[in-house]
């Protein structure tokens, strides 16, 4: 996320109260429901009404409602509920809009797509939720990792990732000891960032959509310790550079370069985490010749340096 909207999200904490609306259009003991209203709850009730209000309304209920004012309005539905679209929807996504920041969870986000809101944004959309988009819709930037904040718009992939995506918001408008509160309350050992990925085959999100796409990441995934040359995938798939950057860009937001990159980087990171490989090793292991360059790498996505990292595993 730009640090402009890490900013413009933790000016919300001088909201005094915060007030955070949930429109509930699913189940409400689905998982991604549970994920994301219980930390926002606790947050609620641990800083008090003055500070934060988080509230819940049914689609008809929101469509229809007096109160306009909200700073965060999210449409939430587990992704096996995108058939189900309320048939307030529109006007539920129109008063969504007029908050300062809002978004979707699961299939809202789907529904947000569709209704051409998304154009040129990045979001995360439920892996299963691919083939159901409008292709008549504006495109938007359909990343693959858990959640997206991309400006005043906020999408999660829903499911077990509503938990993070719930804590992270907690964390970058109220801090990191709120969070630590709620992780200990709800036993929550670790927070995933928006950086890390939904866990499903490539083959299933892309492997129907665009199986050109799905084979060159796939090629990625398999050569982490000598990564293949962006000419070498093209060549390999049966496309020119041109078309596998373009592709790239449509549906991961990202050149093939930089996209292998975050991939060798994440597997840098649960290797520091996971095993006691040395920092070197690790390095190699990724396909870093250089300290040096692994290092700086490391540091420009995730903000720590690898030896920062590996204290993180040391200190728990």
């Amino acid at each position: 996320m730009p640090p402009a909207d890490l900013a413009r999200l933790a000016q919300l904490a001088h909201e005094a109260p915060l007030r955070v609306l949930l429109v509930n259009a699913g189940e409400p003991g689905s998982l991604t429901w549970s994920g994301l209203y219980q930390p926002l709850r606790l947050a609620a009730r641990l800083l008090g009404p003055q500070r934060l209000l988080v509230d819940v309304r049914g689609p008809d209920e929101f469509a229809f409602d007096a109160l306009c004012h909200w700073h965060l309005v999210l449409l939430v539905a587990d992704e096996s509920e995108a058939a189900q679209k309320p048939a307030s929807s529109r006007i539920v996504i129109e008063r969504a809009r007029a908050a300062p920041f809002w978004g979707g969870v699961g299939a809202g986000v789907l529904w947000l797509a569709d209704a051409g809101l998304l154009g040129g944004v990045r979001a995360a959309l439920p892996w299963a939720l691919y083939l159901d988009v409008d292709t008549n819709a504006d495109h938007a930037i359909f990343t693959p990792h858990l959640f997206e904040i991309d400006g005043n718009r906020l999408t999660c992939c829903g499911g077990a990732a509503s938990i993070d995506f719930a804590l992270t918001l907690v964390e970058l408008v109220y801090g990191v000891t709120l969070q630590a509160q709620i992780k200990e309350t709800l036993c929550v050992d670790r927070v995933r960032g928006m950086d890390e990925r939904q866990r499903v085959a490539l083959q299933a999100r892309f492997g129907a959509l665009q199986p050109k796409l799905s084979e060159a990441v796939t090629l990625m995934e398999a050569n982490i310790e000598e990564p293949l040359s962006t000419d070498d995938i093209a060549g390999l798939v049966g496309l020119s550079r041109r078309q596998l950057e373009r592709l790239f860009k449509q549906y991961l937001g990202s050149l093939p370069s930089r996209y292998y990159l975050g991939l060798r980087l994440q597997r840098a990171r649960q290797l520091l985490l996971d095993t006691n490989y040395s920092i070197v090793q690790v390095g190699l292991m990724c396909g870093f010749s250089s300290g040096s360059h692994f290092s700086t790498a490391f540091g420009a996505l995730f903000g720590n340096t690898p030896r920062e990292e590996r204290q993180r595993k040391l200190n728990g």
